[in-house]
């Protein structure tokens, strides 16, 4: 078994990019949001408390609501097996998707067509 698997230290494997996949839920486990961080987004979130990712749209560090004051507290961080995958459980001060929606996953795919989730 890969050290990075099985041992103590945090040693994210980022991608090409330099990014992983973090996925946010609430306590309860609804799902939130997913987005990506890179090591200084990841380090941001680990001495703040608050969610920070890197936003490949604007292409710089974007902490979860810095102009909604939507913010995403971590309660707790885990990663995978093999540390490239991010669950951050959170406490949302609001709505986590921009739209005003509680998550981003605010629609199922029914045939072809999106219908809002109740």
């Amino acid at each position: 078994m890969d050290i990075r698997e099985s041992g103590p230290i945090l040693d994210p494997k980022y991608d090409a990019s330099g990014l992983i996949t973090a996925v946010a839920t609430d306590r309860g486990g609804q799902l939130l949001m997913v987005a990506h961080m890179n090591a200084e987004a990841l380090a941001a979130t680990i001495a703040s408390g608050e969610a920070t990712f890197w936003s490949r749209s604007r292409n710089r560090l974007w902490k979860k609501g810095e102009t909604s004051g939507n913010v995403l507290r971590v309660v707790e961080a885990r990663i995978d097996c093999d540390q490239d995958a991010l669950w951050l459980i959170c406490d949302a001060a609001g709505p986590a998707c921009h739209t005003g929606a509680d998550s981003c996953f605010y629609r199922r795919i029914e045939g072809g067509t999106l219908v809002p989730v109740a």
